[in-house]
């Protein structure tokens, strides 16, 4: 396998980690948004969120959090945005499961996606077609 973050939890190639676990890495971006931006990483390969078990992803959410948490004091920042690109459309570059945390500081100018309004019947539309129902017992 040719995956970048699989050589970097195998110790192939360097990183600045800032937290590790039997399960989960943590490591600065190398192309940062912003000063302190971190990527963290289940160890196992897998490229999508779907492929990942619901105890592993639990895993990496706990990583996560605690991670957060470490960048938030530290580097005294306001709040992050957490974010994962699933799929390349959606702009994952590398296909290893990946979460990001980016520091954010007030007027820091990055902003999110442009919002928009449903055209009429839309909402209603997607609305039955994506709606989960409770699953019975």
């Amino acid at each position: 396998m040719d995956c970048i973050f699989c050589k970097i939890i195998k110790g192939e190639l360097k990183s600045y980690k800032v937290y590790e676990d039997e399960e989960t890495l943590a490591f600065l971006d190398i192309n940062p948004v912003t000063n302190g931006h971190i990527l963290i990483v289940p160890k196992n390969h897998y490229e999508t969120i779907e492929e990942i078990s619901e105890d592993k992803l639990g895993v990496l959410m706990k990583a996560i959090k605690k991670v957060g948490a470490k960048v938030k004091n530290a580097i005294e920042i306001e709040g992050y945005n957490v974010s994962l690109n699933n799929g390349s459309v959606a702009g994952q570059i590398i296909p290893h499961l990946h979460f990001h945390i980016i520091p954010r500081r007030e007027n820091d100018g990055l902003s999110p996606w442009p919002h928009k309004q449903y055209e009429e019947g839309i909402a209603e539309e997607l609305t039955k077609i994506l709606r989960i129902e409770k699953e019975e017992k």
